[in-house]
């Protein structure tokens, strides 16, 4: 499936859970029912998976997890915060680098309205594929 189409699935169903659900519930809440909704549309994703880096010769295992990696191509991260936070994009943007992928969606799940909490993250960084 085309990357984009399958951001704006995963817009959707954000903002559906954030409808349904309400604002603030744990992290995990979200993610969870994130992926069983793909999971249920037949796409292909991954949830807390560990990601292993390598550079220079030097190979780091489990280097850190994702929350959700859907068609192997997109990024979606996900938060229940009072608001963004820097370090979140930054977050985002060093899985999206490492991976190799040219977009990752953050999603913050503790804001009054999903509009206010959905992020879209692109890798400007030359190592991206598409």
């Amino acid at each position: 499936m085309e990357l984009e189409r399958l951001a704006s699935i995963c817009v959707d169903k954000g903002f559906r859970l954030h409808r349904d659900l309400g604002p603030g519930l744990l992290e995990s809440v979200y993610e969870t029912m994130m992926f069983q909704s793909l999971r249920r549309e037949g796409i292909d994703v991954a949830r807390q998976q560990p990601v292993t880096i390598e550079h220079d010769g030097i190979v780091i295992e489990n280097a850190f997890r994702f929350d959700l990696l859907v068609e192997d191509k997109l990024l979606v991260e996900i938060k229940s915060t009072e608001g963004h936070a820097p370090v979140h994009a930054k977050q985002v943007l060093t899985y999206l680098r490492l991976m190799k992928l040219p977009l990752g969606l953050l999603m913050n799940f503790g804001l009054a309205t999903f509009k206010d909490g959905i992020r879209r993250l692109v890798n400007n960084h030359n190592g991206a594929t598409e």
